[in-house]
């Protein structure tokens, strides 16, 4: 059944749609829009849904701030994003006193955040729109109202268990797409300021994502991304309960999609079902990523992550032993206030055994709003740079030694990018989500094709067409 609220929306969707013919006819100008994404995956997804909603009413989407319509889909996660946004709506503001047609909104995980409203409302009056996580189905109806004469349209929600399915969507690539499974967080890191910007955890019925799949891989789309802030949790709202290992297991029947990947995965919840349905799977991918974020048993309970490092590691070597090409990135943080020489070592403890492919490392920095923002023991920046560049060498030195174990073999690539730096090459990914750049045309993006990998880079692979 279609989804009444999408059916609201889609309501203002035309209104804009007959104003903006309405507008075109009388002056020969199609208005411009453009939407500018930060931060992570789910946030992508949610800009894909605000062009679509653009693009069906009548906009014509450009890639260019110059649009006459700008919304900025904000990131939160680290307080300097918020700075540079103020800086940059400075310098929009004289764009738009250069154009009067022009609009700028706001949306996204920085407007949930306690304060950053009263700020926008009293030094950057000059933004037209500006909402919330809570309430994105509803941009068609704000922007609705915008058009109909209200001169700051404004609505941030504290909460929402709406999930509002049907809603248009533009994609970025032909080939392959995100798919909300879930939405929210439970888990309230202490040093995350996640779950207080977009709500607690909520799961979409199994139906919708799968109908999504379905018509998504009518449409061409070969590789799936399942997202969520935790999406081994999956299916704890629903009434009728399903596991995320369950979940995946209905996906791959969906005909068309070779690949499905999933982010992010937190240790806590990583089930052994998962770990057998991920060993079984012809579809998906043998990658993982599994964010460790301290070694330290005693830095994982300040950080309330619910697991320790003696779980952490039983956990990889189940999965070494049930996949063992799987390749295995992770999250770590250094210098979390209190850590000492020893907790660090007890991170590079792990990283030498689970002897990740790849790690994302971060200085730990403070997050106003969040429990660890308060903590005393917080680690001079000297001592912080030393560790850090002691764990980049590790980290280094083992993913270069793990990408040779491929060189000279042919994989399966999915095309995904001609290369902007090396003329005539394109690039893409393997089942383990490393990336190869090898010499090619572009008419194979989104293919499947069978490369050799000649040299191992580090973090990538120069190959050849086999």
């Amino acid at each position: 059944m279609f989804d009444v609220n999408a059916q609201i929306q889609l309501k203002y969707v035309e209104k804009i749609r007959t104003y903006l013919s309405d507008y075109e006819r009388k002056t020969g100008k199609r208005l411009t829009a453009c939407v500018v994404t930060y931060g992570c995956q789910m946030n992508v997804k949610d800009s894909e849904k605000l062009s679509g909603i653009l693009e069906d009413a009548g906009f014509n989407i450009i890639e260019d701030e110059d649009a006459d319509l700008v919304i900025y889909n904000t990131c939160t996660v680290r307080e300097n994003a918020n700075k540079k946004l103020y800086g940059h709506l400075g310098l929009m503001k004289h764009k738009k006193e250069e154009n009067k047609d022009k609009m700028i909104a706001l949306c996204g995980c920085m407007m949930q955040e306690k304060g950053v409203i009263e700020v926008l409302e009293k030094d950057y009056k000059f933004v037209d729109i500006i909402f919330g996580t809570h309430n994105l189905y509803k941009f068609a109806e704000l922007l609705w109202q915008r058009f109909s004469g209200k001169k700051r349209v404004l609505e941030i929600l504290d909460k929402s268990d709406e999930i509002v399915e049907d809603l248009p969507s533009k994609r970025n690539d032909f080939f392959r797409c995100g798919v909300n499974i879930m939405y929210g967080c439970n888990n309230f890191c202490t040093f995350c300021i996640v779950p207080y910007v977009r709500g607690r955890e909520k799961s979409r019925d199994p139906k919708d994502i799968i109908r999504e799949c379905e018509a998504l891989a009518k449409d061409g789309v070969v590789e799936v991304m399942l997202l969520g802030q935790n999406v081994n949790s999956y299916g704890k709202t629903l009434e009728d309960k399903m596991t995320f290992a369950e979940l995946l297991s209905e996906i791959e029947k969906v005909e068309g999609i070779e690949r499905i990947r999933f982010m992010t995965s937190h240790p806590k919840d990583l089930s052994d079902d998962l770990i057998k349905v991920m060993a079984s799977s012809k579809k998906i991918c043998k990658q993982l990523h599994l964010p460790l974020q301290s070694g330290s048993s005693a830095l994982l309970k300040k950080m309330n992550r619910h697991y320790d490092k003696d779980r952490y590691l039983l956990l990889v070597d189940k999965l070494k032993k049930a996949i063992p090409d799987i390749c295995l990135t992770t999250d770590i943080i250094v210098g979390f206030p209190g850590e000492t020489e020893e907790d660090f070592l007890e991170t590079l403890d792990v990283v030498k055994k689970c002897e990740y492919d790849s790690a994302y490392t971060f200085i730990y920095s403070k997050r106003t709003g969040t429990p660890a923002a308060t903590f005393e023991d917080q680690v001079p920046k000297d001592v912080v740079k030393d560790r850090f560049d002691r764990l980049l060498k590790l980290v280094n030195e083992i993913s270069s030694k793990k990408t040779k174990k491929l060189e000279g073999k042919t994989v399966k690539v999915l095309v995904d990018e001609v290369n902007k730096d090396m003329e005539g090459f394109m690039s893409g990914r393997l089942d383990n989500n490393m990336v190869v750049h090898f010499k090619g045309d572009k008419d194979l993006l989104g293919k499947f094709v069978n490369v050799k990998l000649n040299e191992a880079k580090g973090f990538y692979y120069i190959g050849e067409l086999a």
